[in-house]
């Protein structure tokens, strides 16, 4: 039998928490806690598979257009969760990377922000990045802007800007790209998320909701994931 090959490095979009909350009778901002408690499991379940890096999109640059008393809430529960997932990562030796414009963000959660990357820095574990106030279009202008900077600062000379250059400028430079891309309850588009990166990426869609995507579900979409045949520029993967 064919060894089952598991993705280096998987993204998953973590949608559906507040339709899950909302099917419940629950207020949206119950299915944002359940959901940011999932993750914490599908982090371990993800090492223990394999998977040597796995991305989340935590918070857009476009849910900032979400109900004020909402946005207030996950905040909240970003806070909480800053504080669990330093523990998290002791337990489990992750090492957490933050990727997004975290300066809109309020001071103690950015603080917050950097002591969890400084701390985790040396892991040997899981390699988890949260997307916080990310959008890959504004990722990408940001990036654009630093090389113009750069360019007219006389420390890149433009005829030497080339895909690796224009990659070190965005906010995963030194993360290899996803191999599969998750999506939750239904939806099938990026939402403005990787589009760099997700270029040659596996996609996955399920109807599942985040707040119920176990173990048994990764293991599904790695499943499919092997049904593929991936192939770049008509080459068959090695």
């Amino acid at each position: 039998m064919e060894k089952r090959k598991v993705p280096r490095h998987i993204a998953i979009i973590l949608d559906g928490n507040g339709r899950w909350a909302k099917a419940k009778g629950m207020p949206r901002n119950y299915g944002h806690a359940q959901g940011s408690k999932n993750v914490e499991r599908i982090c371990e379940e993800a090492w223990r598979m394999g998977i040597k890096y796995l991305t989340v999109y935590a918070f857009s640059t476009e849910n900032w257009n979400r109900p004020e008393g909402e946005v207030a809430a996950l905040m909240t529960l970003l806070r909480n969760y800053m504080k669990t997932c330093l523990k998290t990562a002791a337990k489990n030796d992750m090492k957490i990377r933050v990727i997004g414009d975290i300066e809109p963000l309020d001071a103690d959660i950015k603080n917050r922000i950097r002591e969890l990357e400084e701390a985790t820095v040396g892991n040997g574990g899981l390699n988890f990045t949260i997307a916080l106030n990310y959008g890959s279009r504004d990722e990408l202008t940001r990036a654009a802007r630093k090389m113009a900077a750069d360019c007219a600062a006389g420390k890149l000379d433009a005829k030497d800007i080339d895909e690796g250059v224009f990659e070190s400028y965005l906010d995963t430079h030194g993360i290899p790209d996803p191999d599969l891309m998750i999506r939750t309850s239904g939806e099938q588009r990026l939402s403005n998320y990787l589009l760099w990166q997700l270029a040659y990426s596996e996609f996955y869609f399920t109807d599942v909701p985040w707040p119920d995507f176990t173990k048994e579900e990764l293991e599904k979409a790695v499943e499919e994931y092997n049904h593929r045949h991936r192939r770049f520029g008509g080459v068959e993967e090695a």
